[in-house]
């Protein structure tokens, strides 16, 4: 895969099948409706920015990273992003499509004037973390709460 050609971009209504397909490895069910609320979300232009990327290698989407941008929700001051979907098809894994996205996302952040960019990984999911973590993520001081219902 190195000498094929990477683009990335922002993501468009028309990755919703290769975003949904990718997942699916990952997951191991087709979640078609949830991506197609989700993207919906994305594309909102009234509600969000697209901050959302995708990877393209020779025309193909290989990857992708989405996110959100807040501006003071929580009662945080600053400006903050949430990464809360990162997907690789498994034939372009291990070859620095996940880095890459990442990068670029958080050019994008900084130039957004962001300053803090938060995540959450499944406790048991050592190799996700360890991605974040050679990526410089470290455990936050915001404590994340749960309440399970009856």
């Amino acid at each position: 895969m190195p000498d094929q050609k990477r683009v990335l971009r922002v993501l468009r209504q028309s990755d919703l099948d290769a975003i949904v397909a990718i997942d699916a490895f990952a997951t191991g069910e087709a979640r078609q409706e949830y991506y197609e609320r989700k993207i919906a979300g994305i594309l909102n232009r009234a509600a969000n920015i697209n901050t959302s990327i995708v990877c393209e290698v020779d025309g193909k989407v290989a990857g992708f990273i989405m996110g959100y941008v807040f501006f003071g929700e929580f009662g945080i001051a600053d400006s903050t992003a949430t990464i809360d979907t990162l997907g690789v098809h498994p034939d372009f894994r291990n070859f620095g499509v996940a880095a890459e996205m990442l990068d670029q996302f958080m050019m994008n952040m900084k130039a957004a004037g962001v300053k803090k960019v938060y995540t959450l990984v499944n406790w048991s999911d050592f190799a996700l973390e360890k991605f974040f973590s050679r990526n410089k993520f470290v455990p936050s001081k915001r404590i994340n709460l749960e309440y399970e219902l009856p």
